[in-house]
Formats: C-alpha cells, sequence, structure tokens
C-alpha cells in the first residue's frame, strides 16, 4: 500500500472513531443554505444526486453517498484508488462535460458542482438559473465563487490566498444537505489534523523556498498554464512553509518560459493529469522539456533536481490538495529541502 493510499485509509478509520463518540444534531427541513450568494432550498435529502465535476463527487463518495447518487461527470482524474468501489456504484455520464439532456435525463433531485464552468452564467452546460426553473436544487463548490475582473480573466481571480476554510464549508453543508452531519465533521477533523502536521514541514534551510506549479501546456513553445499565487498552488506553498514564486491573482495565469525563469522557484511542481488532451499533461513529459531544453535545463531548480510530481487535481482547491501537499512534502523531504 502506498502512503497515498494509507492516508485515505487511516482518514477512514478516524472517521470511524469520530462516528463513534459524536452525534451531530440531525437536519432539519426544509434547510436553507446561501451558496455563492444565492438562496437554496431543500425540502428534504437528496435522493438522486449529480455530481458535476470530480471534487464534487469525490466529497460525496467520501460522505458515504454513492446510494443516493445518481451520476458523475467531468473527471480530471481517476477517482481516488480507496473510492473506487463505490464510485463503481454510480452511473458515469461523461468524463467531460456533458449536455444538460444527459444530465436531465437521469432525472436529478440535486447538482452540485465543482466549477462555475459546469453551472455559472458562462457555463456551455447549463447555467443555475435552468436548473432552478426545474425546482431542481444547485450547489457550487463555495472554492471556486470567484468574480472575473474583465474578459481576459478567464478562470476569474482572487484577492487573498485560498484556505481549507472555504472546503470545510463545502463539507460540512453537503452533510448537512443530505442528513449526514457525524460523516462531514469527522472528514473534516481528519483533513485538519493532516494539514497540522503539514505545516510542520518547514524548509531545511533558513530560507524558504519559491515554488512554481506547472499544471500543462499545449506544446513548449505554448505558454504554460500555472497555479496562482493567491489559489490551491498558493496554499501547498504556504502550508509547507514557503511561497508561490508566481505574483499574479489570476487563478490561472499562462505565462511564458521567459518569465517563469526570471521568478526563480527553488522548486519546479508538475502536474500528472489523467486526460489525454494535450502531451504535456504528461509529468514525464514535463520533465524532458525542462531538462533538454536550453534554456530551462539551465535553472537553478532544474539543475538541482528540485522537479517534483504532483497529482493535477491539488491544483484546483479541492479534497484533492491535501494529498497534493502530502505528495509534495514526501518528495522534498526525500531531497532533504524540507524537515
Amino acid at each position: 500500500m502506498t502512503k497515498f493510499s494509507s492516508v485515505l485509509l487511516a482518514a477512514g478509520v478516524a472517521a470511524l472513531g469520530f462516528l463513534a463518540t459524536s452525534a451531530s444534531a440531525a437536519t432539519q427541513y426544509p434547510l436553507t443554505i446561501k451558496n455563492c450568494g444565492v438562496d437554496v432550498t431543500f425540502a428534504k435529502a437528496p435522493e438522486r444526486a449529480i455530481g458535476l465535476g470530480q471534487n464534487s463527487a469525490e466529497i460525496m463518495l467520501l460522505l458515504g453517498l454513492e446510494d443516493k447518487m445518481a451520476g458523475t461527470a467531468f473527471w480530471p482524474s481517476k477517482v481516488l484508488p480507496e473510492l473506487a468501489e463505490a464510485n463503481a456504484k454510480v452511473k458515469l455520464l461523461t468524463v467531460e462535460f456533458p449536455t444538460f439532456e444527459a444530465i436531465l435525463s437521469e432525472n436529478p433531485d440535486f447538482v452540485a458542482a465543482a466549477l462555475p464552468s459546469l453551472i455559472g452564467p458562462d457555463s456551455k452546460v447549463a447555467k443555475r438559473e435552468d436548473f432552478t426553473k426545474l425546482e431542481i436544487p444547485t450547489y457550487l463548490s463555495p472554492s471556486t465563487c470567484l468574480e472575473k475582473k474583465d474578459d481576459t480573466d478567464l478562470y476569474g481571480a482572487r484577492d487573498k490566498l485560498w484556505s481549507m476554510d472555504s472546503l470545510y464549508q463545502e463539507i460540512d453543508e453537503l452533510s448537512q444537505i443530505f442528513d449526514v452531519a457525524d460523516r462531514g465533521q469527522a472528514l473534516i477533523a481528519d483533513f485538519k489534523a493532516r494539514e497540522a502536521a503539514l505545516r510542520a514541514s518547514v524548509p531545511a534551510s533558513d530560507e524558504k523556498l519559491s515554488y512554481v506549479f506547472w499544471f500543462s501546456s499545449q506544446s513548449p513553445s505554448a505558454d504554460a498554464y500555472l497555479g496562482g499565487k493567491n489559489g490551491a498552488s498558493g496554499y501547498i506553498a504556504d502550508v509547507l512553509g514557503g511561497v508561490n514564486a508566481i505574483d499574479t491573482e489570476a487563478e490561472w495565469p499562462a505565462l511564458g518560459w521567459e518569465s517563469i525563469i526570471a521568478s526563480n522557484p527553488s522548486v519546479i511542481v508538475v502536474a500528472s493529469l489523467d486526460r489525454n488532451r494535450w502531451e504535456l499533461d504528461k509529468p514525464e513529459a514535463k520533465i524532458a522539456f525542462l531538462t533538454s531544453d536550453p534554456a530551462t535545463s539551465q535553472m537553478p531548480a532544474v539543475k538541482n533536481n528540485a522537479i517534483v510530481v504532483m497529482d493535477g487535481q491539488a491544483m484546483n482547491p479541492t479534497i484533492r490538495t491535501i494529498y497534493g501537499a502530502e505528495q509534495v512534502a514526501e518528495q522534498l523531504k526525500a531531497r532533504g529541502l524540507i524537515r
């Protein structure tokens, strides 16, 4: 069993222990929750929920709600191994963006979405009001309630560093919606313990490490999509006692390699993606470019073998973020860069 697997197994054990000693109040319906500025009311616990986006689906699976799920869609990465058996019980609509018609064909009574691109105002799938007209309540991950500053800011921006608090809010609210508050509190307690353990991982020297988080690129000559300073990538750098070398509030800035080289990061984190959209989705392709290109190969992080691999989903503000931070920490400890 890998450390990645054993961590989640430990989470399950911790959750069981918490459930044995705690009894949160049952949800009182009708329940109204203000979600991303929208009041959403639930007359009862959902029975045919749709999880749009990996984070929404995996939170529901971690809460043991597979029997209450009618389908999932949009999976950039494979499901967590420990959730594979539960996930197999739930219909997969598509690993890409689903159609509105495909969602409605499952007769849902609740739709939870991980990203505004799935149910937001500019979504090509559907908008929240489309579901409201059909009296289907929706929920958007609080971590992704971002405002666009202008038309060039495709993914939105953050004016302060993301924290796990919005993820804890999401877990708590979803557990209330489904009347499984005990399970929600158990999961939150486990994540808090793991976050505290990670914060004990500080640089081995007095100098803070700076990080670049490379998600992907269409080609070596194209701009690289990076994790912005205030998003999940910035959180990972912070929780490990460092900083994001990319100083922009954009959630997903796209920069040329001249600018990335100028940022002079101590560590380069490359994303591993299960999707098969671009060649540089693969971490080995990213590393091959970094180590062979005449310019990038001269970066101190490359020369010092300070390139680490992380699940690409961890660069989104999701439950995967804490797992990604643990992956980075394990590799940096092996290199003697953090304690």
